[in-house]
């Protein structure tokens, strides 16, 4: 999912239970990483770092519970199965059974060009 990050301020948070969250008032993105980390539903216009705490604590929302992002925000409410991100090594590939020979017969016809096919 991409987005403009311009675009996300203003925008209605809902979770997938359908309660109302709040609006995006301030976003804390990890440069290094180039990620959002956080969406806040209060400005983080404070004058003290002990305020600045209590909004990420209270009013924060942590941005990979974000399942989309377009005329509102989503975020998972615990209620929807989140997929697994985890990528298997090689060799855990080949363990799994009956999967292991659908692999292979991908991977030799990887490039396989009908002669149907547009030039």
């Amino acid at each position: 999912m991409t987005t403009r990050i311009s675009k996300l301020f203003g925008m209605d948070i809902y979770q997938t239970d359908a309660t109302y969250r709040g609006k995006v008032h301030d976003l804390i993105v990890n440069i290094e990483q180039g990620v959002i980390e956080t969406i806040t539903t209060q400005p983080l216009k404070v004058n003290s770092k002990l305020e600045a705490k209590k909004i990420i604590t209270e009013h924060s929302i942590p941005y990979n519970k974000v399942i989309s992002a377009d005329d509102i925000i989503l975020i998972n409410a615990g209620n929807v199965p989140v997929k697994n991100n985890i990528k298997k090594m090689p060799a855990e590939e080949e363990s799994d059974t009956g999967k292991s020979k659908d692999a292979h017969i991908r991977k030799k016809y990887i490039g396989y060009k009908s002669k149907y096919a547009r030039k």
